[in-house]
């Protein structure tokens, strides 16, 4: 994608007062407040009002903790190392175990379209669950369905299921039918995945991998659906100018790269987050930089000022006015001295996520 000038120091952020001790593994922002769940590798899930920075309640468990999301505004699920899954109440300090798998299990998420707890393990399979199942975990399991590898990362838009694997699979399943995905799928990135998400118009999704690069796929492979959700139809010369791969308009971009004296210093893409109004989305990389994308125009529209860590994980708010960031070391290389771990809340300027309009060519 195309680079804007490279943007003026505006500061970190707000940081949060009493953070995770050990590598941050995700944060998200609710759908109903500024609240903010974050879940740690050094076993804790905490709550936070991120506006007025307060620590508003902390789940210990037995192991790491891989993963977390929000069921409501005060209540979450949790994806352990122990290869445990957890329903956390905050308001009352209660935990119920939903089940297990026979892994770590990596990824969680709640559909609110069907309702269901989604998990998934390093034991190459996907399980759903039934959070009202309360006669224990035998009761709360809804299906569990083979993966062709370890899941890395999955992703919900509506009915849709995206889910990323070892091996660069990514199948794409209809919530309402597991019985089979919709689609079986190679990544289009050539090296390790790390992160998935959906577009929030449930098109498509954004796929980022270690090789400092992200590829643009959408649901509907078809040229005139392709060429109708990306305004252009085959435009490669363009596209090879722009460093763009076109494969029937599905299409990659580097980043989060440094090139100096002819050698490319290439950094894994940890994060992706979609702004909820604009649908423009961030990433963050082990460079420590957070960009801002305009996936539509094929533009990088900001960059904030360098973090002192990795870019672990990145959550808009709702209404997109913050953005949380953790800085937190990756152990890309290995262990040594790093920065303590901290998350960041930003304050989100329209300038550095909304679209700019396209350039009228001259008559």
């Amino acid at each position: 994608m195309s680079a804007a000038p490279p943007a003026a120091a505006v500061g970190s952020g707000k940081e949060l007062a009493n953070p995770p001790t050990d590598g941050i593994s995700n944060l998200r922002f609710s759908n109903h407040s500024d609240h903010l769940l974050v879940s740690s590798w050094d076993k804790t899930v905490r709550l936070y009002d991120a506006d007025a920075n307060v620590l508003k309640g902390e789940f210990v468990h037995a192991g790491a903790v891989l993963d977390c999301c929000f069921h409501d505004d005060s209540s979450g699920f949790s994806a352990g190392a122990d290869h445990t899954v957890r329903r956390l109440v905050f308001g009352s300090a209660k935990e119920d175990l939903l089940g297990r798998h026979d892994a770590p299990v990596r990824c969680v998420e709640y559909s609110y379209a069907a309702g269901q707890v989604i998990t998934g393990s390093w034991d190459k399979t996907i399980k759903c669950w039934d959070p009202r199942g309360v006669s224990g975990p035998e009761r709360t399991l809804v299906g569990t369905y083979a993966q062709p590898e370890r899941v890395y990362s999955l992703s919900l838009v509506g009915n849709r299921l995206v889910v990323a694997t070892a091996g660069r699979h990514v199948n794409i399943y209809d919530l309402r039918n597991m019985s089979q995905p919709e689609q079986k799928r190679d990544s289009s990135l050539k090296y390790q995945t790390r992160c998935v998400r959906c577009f929030p118009n449930g098109t498509g999704y954004a796929l980022s991998s270690v090789e400092g690069r992200v590829s643009m796929e959408f649901f509907d492979l078809s040229e005139s659906a392709q060429s109708k959700k990306i305004g252009v139809v085959r435009p490669c010369c363009l596209l090879r100018s722009l460093k763009f791969v076109c494969r029937e308009l599905r299409y990659a971009f580097k980043c989060h790269r440094k090139s100096e004296a002819g050698r490319d210093t290439v950094h894994p893409v940890n994060a992706i987050a979609f702004h909820p109004i604009y649908g423009t989305f961030a990433t963050g990389g082990c460079d420590g930089f957070v960009n801002v994308w305009d996936g539509i125009n094929k533009k990088r529209l900001y960059q904030y000022s360098k973090y002192a860590s990795s870019i672990a994980a990145l959550s808009f708010s709702k209404d997109g006015h913050l953005l949380a960031v953790a800085s937190s070391y990756t152990y890309e290389e290995g262990e040594k001295s790093h920065e303590p771990d901290a998350i960041f809340i930003r304050s989100v300027n329209e300038v550095e996520v909304k679209p700019k309009p396209k350039a009228l060519a001259a008559p």
